[in-house]
């Protein structure tokens, strides 16, 4: 039991103990879940199926990007969480259900992909072939669909824990665990993965690689690290709800379900032009902040000759630099430069850092770009907690799921369309430029102009006029639901 747990004084209902700091780091026992499979979707299956077995760009990143695409049932699954208690609670069941389902989907999804690669490796680009990439992205879906049934009602389940006045540490400390389960992922699949013949290294040089021995290895990490993703879920949240929640409580959120819709959301998000404003700068930022995400494990395949192991170990560089960064910014850089300052010198440096990895392409240096890849992480980290301090001063309180749903949707969204359009470049790439480097290096590229197109829109955004502008704009938008 968490000996920080104390109660706090409610004057019209009994008193509920107050969430300490060993049950937050418990919660982010989720989240950390969440970045170890994120992992293996965006960079164990990524990688296989671009460099190892040569699924055209567009496709595999396309397929990936269904994971994103589906974000809009974010909202749903929000709602019938509201709604529609399972097992006598409102979200622990929903994120019970969706922790089985999307860890065992992602079984099911390298299994389509084993099938995806024989079927081109025998039959080349026919119907049977883009029959198995249809279902390669439907697998996608559904995993999405889970993802989304499961982290939406446990993010509700964070406000309905908290109290306002330190739900922005919970939120911290949650946060960060997300980074370590990225650095856990990328240790255990690189460990797992650091076998004498995994089938990839062994044909690096031939022309198709050898899937049943690559498919041995592989399919171990995938039942390892779902099933210890799956135990951690429950190892966070159970008994959570029932000890914690003040969902029952606080009857005007309990009875205002039908409010927080998309069609609400759009309209209060572009009620304000200042909303507009960041709601752009938000989608642009995080677009260009995640293209390197599914091109970096094949670019180092390709261009450096690193083995799946090496390449998935670039993940705890930048979990490593991210994790310093969001917690040196919160400490030592917002106090001292302000929000916007310190996003915008993120902004600056994630760019410059994304430079990097072409210039260590150039030379084929493996140290350089385990090094730009580590202070990427650290401006990526530094542009997170200070766009994160920005969002919350950009939320209005009487609409806080609104608004910071609504943002999730767009930062959702935008890291399926940065999927697509990194899968494109890079395809474009290939087609344009004989050389793998000049390919990938049109996507990085591409990826510090759009940082820096962020920079721009930040420099727009007007705390002062957004808090006189919103409030009355959302009375306005609310009162026109409830008619």
């Amino acid at each position: 039991m968490d000996t920080r747990d104390r109660p706090i004084t409610d004057l019209t209902t009994q008193p509920l103990p107050r969430i300490g700091l060993l049950t937050m780091f418990r919660l982010g026992l989720f989240q950390m879940g969440l970045g170890m499979m994120s992992l293996l979707t965006l960079g164990i299956v990524n990688r296989i199926a671009i460099d190892e077995l040569r699924v055209p760009a567009l496709i595999a990143t396309g397929a990936i990007a269904m994971e994103r695409l589906v974000s809009p049932a974010r909202v749903f699954f929000g709602q019938l969480s509201d709604s529609k208690p399972l097992f006598g609670r409102h979200r622990s069941g929903y994120v019970w259900i969706g922790a089985v389902l999307f860890t065992s989907l992602s079984f099911v999804t390298i299994q389509v992909l084993w099938q995806l690669g024989l079927s081109l490796q025998t039959h080349g680009m026919t119907p049977p072939t883009y029959g198995w990439a249809a279902l390669f992205a439907g697998c996608f879906m559904l995993y999405g669909l889970s993802i989304s049934a499961s982290s939406t009602p446990f993010a509700a389940m964070l406000v309905d824990i908290s109290d306002e006045d330190h739900r922005s540490k919970l939120i911290g400390v949650v946060w960060s665990m997300l980074m370590v389960g990225i650095i856990a992922g990328a240790i255990i699949g690189s460990t797992l993965l650091d076998q004498p013949e995994n089938g990839a290294e062994a044909v690096r040089n031939l022309e198709q690689v050898d899937i049943p021995a690559l498919s041995r290895t592989v399919n171990r990490v995938f039942i390892i690290v779902p099933a210890i993703v799956l135990s951690l879920c429950f190892l966070a949240t159970v008994g959570i709800e029932e000890k914690y929640s003040r969902y029952s409580q606080r009857s005007m959120v309990a009875n205002s379900e039908e409010r927080v819709t998309l069609k609400t959301a759009f309209r209060v998000l572009t009620a304000s032009r200042q909303t507009g404003f960041f709601f752009s700068f938000l989608l642009l930022l995080t677009i260009s902040l995640f293209m390197h995400e599914v091109v970096i494990e094949p670019y180092g395949g390709q261009v450096f000759g690193m083995s799946i192991a090496e390449t998935t170990q670039l993940n705890v560089f930048f979990g490593i630099g991210t994790l310093a960064g969001i917690s040196g910014t919160g400490f030592l850089l917002v106090p001292r430069l302000g929000k916007e300052r310190t996003t915008q010198y993120g902004c600056i440096g994630a760019s410059i850092f994304a430079l990097f990895f072409i210039i260590a392409g150039v030379g084929e240096n493996v140290d350089l770009l385990r090094s730009a890849f580590l202070f990427y992480g650290v401006c990526a980290g530094t542009l997170t907690a200070g766009a994160t301090s920005l969002m919350l001063d950009l939320t209005v309180a009487e609409t806080a799921g609104t608004f910071i749903g609504a943002w999730g949707l767009a930062q959702a969204m935008a890291r399926g369309i940065s999927t697509i359009v990194s899968g494109s470049v890079l395809n474009l790439g290939t087609w344009a430029f004989e050389s793998p480097l000049f390919a990938y290096g049109l996507v990085f590229l591409l990826q510090c102009l759009g940082l820096l197109l962020a920079l721009l829109l930040l420099k727009r955004i007007n705390i002062k006029e957004f808090q006189a502008s919103t409030q009355n704009a959302v009375s306005r938008v609310m009162e026109g639901e409830l008619e």
